[in-house]
């Protein structure tokens, strides 16, 4: 699979934490979605999920923001607390609903909290998140369920099966199931999709990407590329999408 994500467009975008920045990759055709997807604590919209689905999902119709926090363009190399992370999406919003279409809030890791905290709250059409931090290495007892479980919005949350900060299996309502979003001839232990219903009727579904860790990077001993990988993720976000309309 190769990810052409060249022809993009970057807007700077002034918020109450200070600038922001989004980088555009529209749709081609018939656009329907906006995807809005920021950055980990650790890191920035180089992330390969990131890039992965920048490439793919312009193809399908949605045009694809990447986010980077005011922190980031700063050049900061710490994450400011999550409040501070919320006032600056909540005010890089306005820019990202511009388009006039619905809009999926999304992120990785922290970037997937601050989605599931303010998508209610600001009209999201549906969250995806991530390698979403259910709680930190070796602390599961320090779970942020509730934050996810309160998200309000349709949610698909992309795991890693080898995630220290929260193996799918350790999520709520999590049941195992049929493969979802494995591309044909890759038969990986371990790959399961799973819907569970919280609150109000709504649903998150849940898809485990094999063998990958909070980065989906995955082991050279996996039955499953590192390319395969990133299929997964992609074409699960894909099917996701479709099915919001």
């Amino acid at each position: 699979m190769t990810h052409d994500v060249t022809s993009a467009t970057t807007e700077t975008v002034e918020t109450d934490a200070g600038p922001a920045r989004v980088t555009w990759h529209r749709a081609r055709r018939r656009p329907r979605l906006v995807l809005a997807v920021s950055h980990g604590a650790g890191g920035g919209i180089e992330a390969r999920d990131l890039e992965a689905l920048a490439a793919e999902l312009p193809a399908h119709g949605v045009t694809v923001a990447l986010v980077e926090q005011p922190w980031r363009v700063a050049g900061k190399k710490v994450a400011p607390a999550p409040k501070t992370l919320d006032t600056g999406w909540r005010g890089i919003w306005p820019a990202l609903a511009a388009p006039g279409l619905p809009v999926i809030s999304g992120g990785r890791s922290a970037g997937a909290r601050v989605a599931c905290r303010t998508a209610t709250e600001l009209g999201a059409r549906a969250v995806l998140a991530l390698s979403f931090p259910l709680h930190p290495p070796g602390r599961p007892e320090k779970s942020r369920a509730e934050e996810l479980l309160g998200a309000g919005v349709p949610t698909l949350v992309v795991q890693g099966g080898n995630d220290p900060f929260g193996r799918p299996e350790e999520f709520p309502g999590y049941g195992g199931g049929r493969a979802r979003g494995v591309p044909p001839g890759v038969r990986p232990r371990g790959s399961a999709g799973a819907r569970a219903v919280v609150g109000d009727g709504w649903a998150y579904e849940l898809v485990e990407v094999p063998y990958g860790d909070h980065g989906f990077a995955v082991p050279k001993r996996a039955d499953i590329t590192q390319e395969e990988a990133m299929a997964v993720v992609t074409d699960a976000v894909v099917r996701w999408a479709g099915s919001l309309g």
